[in-house]
């Protein structure tokens, strides 16, 4: 509630501090500093974050990243930038699973950016299976350096912006009625083939009851796919940890919009790999408190977000 109160009140004195502006839209590739964290093996399984490829049976990455960064910004009459928001797909986890509060990369972006006066808004995309790092190229970039790294990326999209035009404003949400996992014995003990339970397997045993009670008396997870058009740019939020392969599909089955993925977005519902990716195991699969969605849930999701995009990438294709 103070949250809110602290929110609302802010609109106040952003009314009262209007200019004029112009919008732009720029992106540009980034492939030094992230990479796909599960490992595909020879025997059928995947692991999570064996990109060293240590064990002897890893044989290549499961899949893609995306590596736009996307920027919009906004500047007023003479030319200076008031703000940007910032699109990348990628965990902010450099420190793991100590209880250490940071911002991440994405507070070491924002104060790179603001030491050039420049507001910035940071949107983590669909980053479910994406982590840190280029390890096949012994690329470890500190949080620091990786917030460094994409504010150069940011600051050479601002110096080749194009601004103006028209910027129709609209948006649309869906609630979706997701699918609760119904789990098989082995998966409750987590000893199903390609399980990958980390830390401590007692953490996970000790959550068990209070998940399958939830399960057994909700049976259906809601959840908010919300779309926002800023122009040619369309920002789509979901509500999770979503593998990159899905949030690839949505961009690219929305073309022509500049669709950006928000993950994380109104709420959470743990980890929504692909359906693909639950016949190979590893940690994002493994049933959890943090894995507890139905495999088609992916495919929904996306279907409901295309649906959500397609009359406004249909308008711009005319």
């Amino acid at each position: 509630e103070s949250l809110v109160s602290k929110i609302t009140g802010l609109f106040g004195e952003l009314l009262a501090d209007l200019v004029e502006a112009e919008l732009g839209f720029g992106r540009t590739p980034e492939f030094r500093i992230s990479h796909n964290r599960r490992i595909a093996l020879r025997d059928g399984r995947t692991i999570t974050h064996g990109a060293g490829f240590s064990d002897p049976l890893s044989l290549h990455y499961e899949g893609p990243i995306d590596p736009e960064v996307g920027v919009l910004a906004a500047r007023d009459s003479a030319g200076r930038v008031l703000g940007v928001v910032v699109n990348f797909t990628c965990h902010p986890t450099h420190l793991g699973g100590t209880n250490a509060i940071t911002a991440g990369y994405p507070g070491a972006l924002g104060r790179a950016l603001a030491a050039d006066g420049i507001p910035s808004v940071f949107l983590n995309g669909a980053c479910g299976n994406i982590a840190s790092g280029v390890p096949a190229f012994g690329l470890s970039p500190s949080l620091d350096e990786m917030g460094e790294t994409l504010a150069a990326d940011v600051r050479q999209v601002l110096a080749g912006m194009e601004y103006g035009g028209e910027w129709p404003l609209a948006a649309a949400s869906a609630t979706l009625s997701l699918p609760y996992r119904r789990p098989s014995d082995e998966e409750v003990a987590g000893t199903l083939r390609g399980a990958q339970r980390f830390v401590d397997p007692t953490i996970y045993d000790r959550g068990m009851p209070a998940l399958l009670e939830r399960i057994r008396t909700r049976r259906l997870q809601p959840a908010e796919i919300q779309g926002v058009r800023i122009g040619s740019v369309a920002y789509v939020g979901v509500p999770a940890e979503y593998f990159v392969q899905l949030g690839l599909r949505i961009k690219e089955e929305t073309h022509p919009l500049n669709t950006q993925i928000v993950g994380h977005a109104n709420g959470m519902v743990g980890y929504v790999p692909t359906k693909e990716a639950f016949a190979r195991g590893g940690y994002e699969t493994t049933f959890a408190g943090s894995s507890r969605m139905a495999p088609e849930c992916g495919d929904l999701m996306a279907d409901a977000a295309i649906e959500l995009l397609q009359p406004w990438a249909n308008e711009l294709a005319e």
